[in-house]
């Protein structure tokens, strides 16, 4: 009989050995269809595609039609904003557009053409803070689109093929548009608080624009959402876009939640653009001080993560946070231009810095809610180029440029 040592083993056996052995992570990722994007070493540096409030695009790409070799434009994408432009083209402003955005945090695509005019949302949500491979192909006369490696809409007879064009010339702008937002089939929030990375248009690789501004933050540094604002900056809200207060019951109330604050200087504040110390909120030494006007001031400690309630009586202002509170009396003089605020177009909330003031606080909110409402920054009457719409970095200590 021949001898087998404790080595010898059936092919049989060694295979099963080996498929026990294979890690579990390589079977889930095989049974996903896709990999999850990661970031290489030599990879481009993530891209931030809002240019601030308004709709102007971070880059601007020409294409000449007759020219290019590849029919599709493919991206990696991460946002917690739900509503915005990803990238905007055309051949003719008037009747040869294109527009990917996202509404409710689905994407949405809008086309106005000689063959099509359309508007339609599909696929999952990608306001999710994490990274999501889109791809944008023509296919002859149909349009195509793809969603971490799986067809998520196909558009027919909606487009001639791009060599019949008769402007050869294409533009695509990432993160704007180029013509008013009124002209959409229908209008969205143009600024996108967003980040693109390995991203290539029509064969070609986006290059920066030496138009934008380079204090906007960076996408490679630890984010979370919320809404993230640097030293100096501030927006703006009508208190005629808030809702309304009733008469017989006079009372309005705030909530902040913050989720990082470092510095000293203002934080919110209620008033007119002539007079923007009516009521004020700052930041000092991880305090929050409460002040009406020129008169003294009360002072809590803020504790980060627990909701900082402000309410506005007849005759006092009540300041919480959690089982702390403080009160402050309103003289019977400031009663009347109190309500006076609600009754005139100036009248304004203010958020972070005040124009002119030397401020060097920064603070993350996890929200800010006005009658209970939520207030979004997007739709504020004005606001700093820089003021970060749906981020915040994670930390103090994450090495932003802008958090100190």
């Amino acid at each position: 009989m021949e001898n087998r040592g404790p080595l010898a083993t059936s092919p049989q056996l060694l295979l099963l050995l080996l498929l026990l052995l294979l890690p579990t992570h390589a079977h889930q990722r095989q049974t996903l269809g896709h990999i999850v994007p990661t970031q290489r070493a030599q990879d481009p540096p993530a891209r931030h595609l809002s240019n601030g409030p308004g709709q102007d695009p971070v880059t601007i790409m020409t294409f000449d039609l007759t020219k290019i070799t590849k029919l599709s434009s493919s991206f990696e994408f991460r946002t917690w904003d739900p509503e915005g432009v990803i990238f905007y083209g055309d051949t003719n402003t008037e009747d040869d557009w294109f527009m990917l955005g996202l509404r409710n945090g689905r994407p949405e695509i809008q086309m106005h053409n000689l063959w099509a005019q359309l508007t339609v949302s599909v696929g999952p949500q990608l306001d999710d803070g994490r990274w999501h491979q889109v791809e944008v192909k023509i296919d002859g006369d149909s349009l195509l689109l793809w969603v971490d490696g799986e067809e998520r809409l196909c558009l027919r007879q909606v487009s001639e093929p791009l060599a019949n064009k008769v402007q050869p010339i294409m533009r695509i702008a990432l993160g704007g548009l180029l013509f008013p937002t009124s002209q959409l089939r229908l209008p969205l929030v143009p600024a996108m608080d967003g980040c693109v990375r390995r991203d290539t248009w029509l064969g070609y690789q986006a290059q920066p624009s030496n138009s934008a501004p380079t204090s906007l933050r960076s996408c490679d540094v630890e984010l979370q959402p919320g809404q993230f604002f640097p030293p100096g900056t501030h927006a703006e809200f009508s208190l005629q876009d808030i809702p309304q207060l009733h008469a017989e019951s006079w009372a309005f109330s705030l909530d902040l939640r913050f989720k990082l604050a470092a510095g000293s200087g203002h934080l919110l504040g209620l008033g007119a653009p002539e007079n923007s110390s009516w009521l004020n909120l700052h930041l000092q030494d991880q305090k929050v001080v409460l002040s009406a006007g020129a008169g003294p001031g009360l002072a809590l400690p803020l504790v980060l993560g627990l909701p900082l309630q402000l309410k506005l009586g007849m005759s006092r202002v009540v300041l919480s946070q959690g089982p702390k509170t403080e009160v402050l009396a309103l003289p019977a003089l400031r009663l009347d231009p109190l309500l006076n605020l609600w009754t005139q177009p100036q009248g304004r909330l203010f958020l972070g810095a005040l124009p002119g003031e030397n401020s060097s606080a920064s603070f993350c909110l996890d929200g800010v809610w006005a009658q209970g409402e939520r207030l979004d920054i997007d739709r504020a009457l004005s606001r700093s180029q820089d003021v970060w719409t749906h981020t915040c970095p994670q930390s103090s200590g994450n090495g932003t440029d802008t958090f100190h």
